[in-house]
């Protein structure tokens, strides 16, 4: 609780003030003295560390430490009295920070102006603190050692810290290899690793942001893949400028990493010539063993990233050869193929305010497209009649569902096995008087209730050999109307909740 005096020495030391200051290492002043903060910034006012000063925070006890620390998560250092609001507030605070707060990140430096109430070597024993020191023995050159010092072991956990994020998530992307959002997981994974390796992480002081981004060269370009920081709200053309496409246009003509003008470009080649371009603005100078880290590091990973793409471009010709086959039954109908597009489209957005996660819904949305194909089956003289159909003839169409379920059904693939479920289910109705097993309710699976109000929807607004479109006034009145009788009633909310953005999608390219 006593005022820090600071004894008298015959030089100061000097700190070399940053020239440029992207973000400073924040500092945190926990005393009941309001004197002992004044000094404290006084005699610090000027320090630098890694061309980056300090941000002062005060608080003035055990309770205004905790919540400051709440607030302001990058604290690099705690200047932490012993004796406030209680004696021991300091220590009680001290274990609060490390077992509460559970923050094992920022450094603790105890000061105490009544040593006897707290002797070093029990405190250095029992509490998780980094240093001691009483303030009768604080200089001006040993408060800016022990600022120093707790400053490079905060950079340096950082990096350890980073190092691990980076390395996790690109372990994680390794053992999603067959998700559909791993080439983008994979991708934010070796951003923070690169970050971390320059020392330049997302959430690092040393940076307003980890501003990067990865392209892929394109015919006529470059197509921005995953993007970080400020990029996130860029457009494209924003983004790819003369003097940052240069910089691309230079790393690929090297065939390898380019180090220039403060920008690190890292460069990867697939077997197959695709080339993927990683860059990074705002990098000082980088050493030669950063440099050798990123090379080995680009080196390791290009094979990784070639079996991501090829992933990929299995998952897209997978889902291209289901809407082809979900096309021909439309072409044999003559009825547009843009109903399988549509239908997929609706089946997404419904899937998606049901609370499915992405990949489920992208499966939705890959298989409803097959919701027909069992008419493929169906004779042209029924598929194609433009008039009333018979009882024996309708019965014919009905067989489609079981037939559908049936090709589809036999695949281990889980695409096919969801193009089953829909195909069967989807004309089954929630009272029961569907088919073709007559399921009811919560009987039916999710996938057929969600396809079966996108297909009626889209169905009734296209012209058919049967009949004409509907207006969507009509379309719209009768989907209220079968709520609870063909529709599952949650499903008919959340599409008239979402109506706007189903229009939207499905509306025709100009």
């Amino acid at each position: 609780m006593s005022v820090l005096k600071f004894k008298k020495r015959d030089e100061e030391v000097n700190a070399v003030s940053s020239v440029k200051t992207y973000k400073k290492w924040k500092i945190l002043i926990v005393d009941d003295e309001v004197e002992v903060h004044n000094v404290t910034k006084r005699v610090l006012k000027n320090f630098d560390f890694e061309e980056n000063g300090l941000e002062f925070i005060s608080a003035y006890s055990g309770k205004e430490c905790l919540e400051q620390l709440k607030t302001h998560t990058d604290i690099a250092i705690i200047l932490l009295d012993v004796v406030m609001e209680t004696d021991d507030a300091g220590l009680n605070t001290a274990r609060a920070i490390r077992q509460e707060l559970n923050n094992k990140m920022v450094r603790i430096v105890l000061r105490t102006g009544q040593p006897g109430s707290a002797p070093e070597t029990d405190v250095i024993k029992n509490y998780d603190i980094n240093d001691y020191k009483e303030k009768t023995e604080l200089t001006t050159q040993k408060l800016y050692t022990t600022v120093m010092t707790s400053l490079r072991s905060f950079r340096d956990l950082q990096t350890i810290q980073q190092n691990r994020i980076g390395l996790e998530k690109i372990i994680e992307s390794s053992r999603n290899l067959l998700t559909f959002n791993s080439a983008k997981l994979f991708s934010e994974g070796v951003l923070t690793q690169i970050l971390a390796i320059l020392k330049r992480s997302p959430s690092s002081v040393l940076f307003n942001a980890g501003d990067a981004f990865i392209a892929h060269k394109v015919a006529g370009g470059y197509q921005l893949v995953v993007m970080t920081g400020c990029y996130t709200q860029q457009t494209s053309e924003s983004i790819l400028t003369p003097d940052v496409c240069q910089l691309l246009d230079e790393t690929l003509f090297c065939r390898e990493n380019l180090y220039k003008q403060n920008v690190f470009v890292g460069y990867m080649e697939t077997s197959q010539g695709e080339h993927c371009l990683i860059y990074l603005p705002g990098c000082a100078t980088i050493d030669t063993t950063d440099r050798k880290l990123l090379d080995v590091f680009m080196s390791n990973i290009t094979v990784m990233y070639e079996n991501l793409l090829l992933n990929s471009e299995i998952i897209n010709t997978q889902k291209e050869i289901i809407e082809r086959l979900g096309e021909v039954v439309e072409y044999r109908s003559h009825d547009t193929a843009r109903h399988v597009y549509r239908v997929a489209q609706v089946s997404y957005i419904l899937a998606h305010a049901l609370g499915f996660n992405e990949q489920e819904c992208e499966m939705i949305r890959m298989a409803s497209p097959m919701h027909d194909v069992g008419k493929v089956s169906t004779p042209d003289a029924i598929l194609l009649k433009s008039g009333k159909l018979t009882d024996e003839e309708f019965a014919i169409i009905k067989e489609h569902a079981q037939i559908g379920y049936e090709i589809m059904g036999k695949s281990d693939r889980e695409i096919f096995k969801t193009a089953a479920i829909i195909a069967h289910e989807h004309h089954e109705k929630w009272d029961g008087t569907g088919y073709p097993r007559g399921l009811k309710g919560d009987e039916i699976h999710l996938y057929g209730r969600i396809t079966a109000i996108a297909d009626v929807f889209d169905a009734l607004s296209q012209k058919r050999v049967y009949k004409e479109p509907w207006p969507l006034e009509r379309i719209l009145e009768l989907i209220k109307e079968e709520k609870g009788r063909h529709f599952d009633p949650r499903i008919v909310d959340l599409f008239f909740e979402n109506l706007d953005e189903i229009l939207e999608a499905i509306k025709e390219p100009s």
